[in-house]
């Protein structure tokens, strides 16, 4: 979601699009957590190190994708 949008998140704006996008109700997995809220999530990604900063906000580190 961030690398196909032309929008700069920051992780207030992200949790706020995933929410708009995906409903405040879904929950989401990955490979080695589940059952996490957008916020949850984006709290997640960022601890493992999937974001690095850009501008004002944060995009996504290629280099950290998972590719299971």
């Amino acid at each position: 979601m961030i690398r196909e949008s032309p929008e700069t998140f920051t992780r207030d704006s992200l949790v706020a699009a995933i929410v708009a996008r995906f409903g405040a109700t879904t929950r989401f997995f990955t490979c080695s957590a589940e059952g996490m809220t957008a916020a949850e999530l984006v709290d997640f990604l960022d601890h493992r190190g999937k974001f690095m900063p850009q501008g004002e906000g944060i995009t996504v580190d290629p280099a950290r994708i998972c590719r299971h």
